[in-house]
Parts: C-alpha cells; sequence; structure tokens
C-alpha cells in the first residue's frame, strides 16, 4: 500500500513540476506624488496567465533598497484578479517618508537620483498547487523631484 502512495505521489509531483506557471515583470519604477510628509513611488507589474480561467491575487509583498538601506516595504493585500489567458497590468504604490531620504543624501548626491533595487513576491493561488509566490526583481534609478516640483501645483 505504501508502494502506491508512493507511486501516486511521485506521478503528481511529476505533473505540478511541468505545468506552465504564470510568469511576471515589473515593467518601471517612477515618482507618482508628493505631499509634504513623503512621497510615492509607483511600480507597474505585467502577470501573464497561460491558464483558461482567471486567479486570484493572494498578496503583493515589496522591498525597495539603495544600496544597503530599505526604503520602502510592505504588503498589498487583495490586489484583484489576473486575467484568463492573457496580462494583467498592476500598478504598486510605495510611500517613501522625506525624513529617509535626508538618511541617503550620498547616493542622492548632485545628479538628484537614486538607485534602486526593489525585489517584489506576487503570490497567487493555483488550483490544486495552492498559494505559490512569483519571485520578481528589478533595478535601476529614478529622479527625485526639486524644490521647485514641491511648491508648483500641478492642474
Amino acid at each position: 500500500m505504501s508502494s502506491l502512495f508512493d507511486k501516486a505521489k511521485g506521478f503528481v509531483a511529476e505533473k505540478i513540476a511541468h505545468m506552465p506557471m504564470p510568469e511576471g515583470s515589473v515593467t518601471k519604477v517612477s515618482f507618482k506624488t508628493m505631499t509634504r510628509e513623503s512621497i510615492t513611488l509607483h511600480s507597474e507589474i505585467d502577470v501573464t496567465n497561460p491558464y483558461s480561467h482567471r486567479l486570484p491575487i493572494c498578496d503583493i509583498s515589496y522591498s525597495l533598497k539603495s544600496g544597503e538601506k530599505v526604503i520602502a516595504s510592505g504588503t498589498l493585500p487583495d490586489p484583484g484578479w489576473i486575467v484568463a489567458s492573457g496580462v494583467t497590468k498592476l500598478e504598486l504604490p510605495m510611500k517613501v517618508p522625506y525624513d529617509f531620504l535626508i538618511s541617503i543624501m550620498k547616493d542622492i548626491g548632485s545628479d538628484w537620483d537614486i538607485d534602486y533595487v526593489l525585489d517584489v513576491g506576487l503570490t497567487i493561488d493555483l488550483p490544486v498547487v495552492g498559494n505559490f509566490t512569483i519571485p520578481l526583481s528589478t533595478k535601476g534609478e529614478f529622479k527625485l523631484p526639486t524644490f521647485k516640483d514641491f511648491f508648483t501645483s500641478s492642474s
């Protein structure tokens, strides 16, 4: 009986290993808005679903780093669904307080930009398999707003 159970377990494991899985990519990180307390950055994530039915997204966890310092981190719970047999675009907002920007002035320097690494974990609920996390990562740099941007309002 034990041998039959082991064979069944091996069969299921092999089938799951060869299943197509949803894939994702971080397409950009950019400055979105600013308030008196913080700036808000946002990232766009494209997720491709190979299945003919939509999939629920459990959460999106993220960690935005500059050098070895974490600029922003958190979890976005229940952001929606991934469309069936297509690509879903997700937006991930990230708030960065100004006091943190002051602590990394060395990196900002004269060019007024921040080099970053963004690590994202996109957790989805796959039928039969259960929760599955797609690890995503990107790096680059983005320009910060100037004091002129802070005192002018866009209409």
